[in-house]
């Protein structure tokens, strides 16, 4: 039994229906509309996806996290990271996250927060540029404003800290301006409430490429998979033609401005597929992208429930193969890696098969596989 790995599942809160939902994508709406409009439209597909015993639960309901809560624990998760939804003092979809941090302490399972910073479009449809909520950061009154709200959370003791200090996951730094003065406003904000400061983690592989000073501020950056793989091997091959070295080179908006003409050419495809074996070999045989990298893992992706027939999709996929597979990413955090965390794509990501919860197919197998590679099998 090795109790130092600590599984952190991404939580999407998504679950229940909000006023600007129901504005923009019809009355009622919640993941649960796209996960069960999913149909199969390739051989290979496992769709639609099903949770077991037709669970479409709603996140408002406290005992629903309460069952979340016992679920990751039985099964050896040791916690939640929260997309927090902030836009410069309007929130959305807050009210999980308030509800999981009611919890009474003897649920177990911790969390932290990860503030998914990039504005809201109609990704989903056919109007992709269409912006709903531009994301905008203000300036330090602002920063307060923020930091003040996330303080309930820090404060409560199922909260994630590293080493005396909240951690707090940042989606995508690089969109930030002003983003060193932020954080050093935050970390005073932190220390002046009781924390050693603030422990702050970056997630996606564009702001490995981007990074500035500010980057030295950061404790740790997760590997999210399988983005982190497939930036990787494109990556790879880029560099192999120059291709890389130019473009990090570039100006940040020029970079912006090269990623737009490059998915405008690539949604002209109807579907992309990639080999699930694959990825998980380019996880496990990469080395680890910084010194102070967390290794990630994910279950599946097939995001067809959103995008219907124009997704993405892995083929290949099986419980047997996860297992395998994460039982070999926990060995390989423990020789290569200097976090004691995995973060894994996902607790709950229906509507792109990304979940650890039951569902009609596997029951809890997923679970299972989790826990067997942290703890042994039975």
């Amino acid at each position: 039994m090795d109790k130092n790995i600590k599984i952190v599942a991404f939580h999407l809160p998504q679950f229940h229906a909000i006023p600007e939902n129901d504005k923009w994508w019809g009355e009622g709406f919640t993941e649960w509309t796209n996960v069960k409009r999913a149909k199969k439209y390739y051989e290979g597909q496992n769709q639609p996806r099903v949770p077991m015993n037709d669970n479409y639960y709603n996140l408002m309901d406290p005992e629903v996290l309460k069952w979340q809560a016992k679920l990751a624990n039985d099964f050896g998760i040791y916690g939640f990271c929260f997309y927090h939804y902030w836009f410069n003092g309007h929130m959305l979809l807050q009210k999980p996250v308030e509800l999981f941090k009611n919890l009474k302490r003897e649920e177990k399972c911790h969390y932290c927060i990860c503030w998914a910073n990039e504005d809201w479009t109609r990704a989903w449809s056919e109007k992709r540029n269409e912006i709903l909520i531009r994301q905008k950061y203000g300036s330090k009154e602002e920063w307060k404003e923020h930091f003040e709200y996330l303080l309930q959370f820090f404060k409560d003791e199922k909260y994630m800290l590293d080493e005396g200090k909240p951690i707090l996951v940042i989606y995508r730094p690089e969109l930030i301006h002003n983003l060193k003065e932020m954080l050093e406003c935050w970390n005073d904000m932190a220390i002046e409430n009781g924390f050693k400061g603030m422990c702050y983690i970056y997630q996606q592989y564009s702001y490995l490429l981007n990074h500035g000073e500010e980057e030295k501020m950061f404790r740790y950056n997760i590997e999210y998979q399988p983005s982190y793989a497939l930036n990787q091997l494109y990556s790879e091959y880029a560099a192999s033609r120059k291709i890389e070295k130019i473009y990090c080179k570039m100006p940040i908006f020029v970079q912006t401005l090269a990623s737009k003409i490059k998915s405008f050419i690539t949604n002209k495809k109807i579907y992309k597929v990639y080999d699930y074996d694959e990825i998980w070999h380019q996880i496990l045989e990469s080395n680890p992208s910084t010194k102070k990298a967390i290794p990630g893992a994910f279950v599946d992706f097939d995001n067809s429930p959103r995008r219907q027939e124009k997704c993405t999709y892995f083929s290949g996929m099986s419980l047997e193969k996860f297992s395998n597979y994460m039982k070999l990413q926990v060995e390989n955090s423990k020789k290569k890696y200097h976090s004691p965390y995995i973060f894994i794509f996902a607790w709950n990501e229906w509507g792109e098969s990304g979940y650890l919860e039951p569902d009609s197919l596997n029951g809890f197998g997923y679970l299972r596989a989790v826990r067997d590679a942290v703890y042994g099998e039975d």
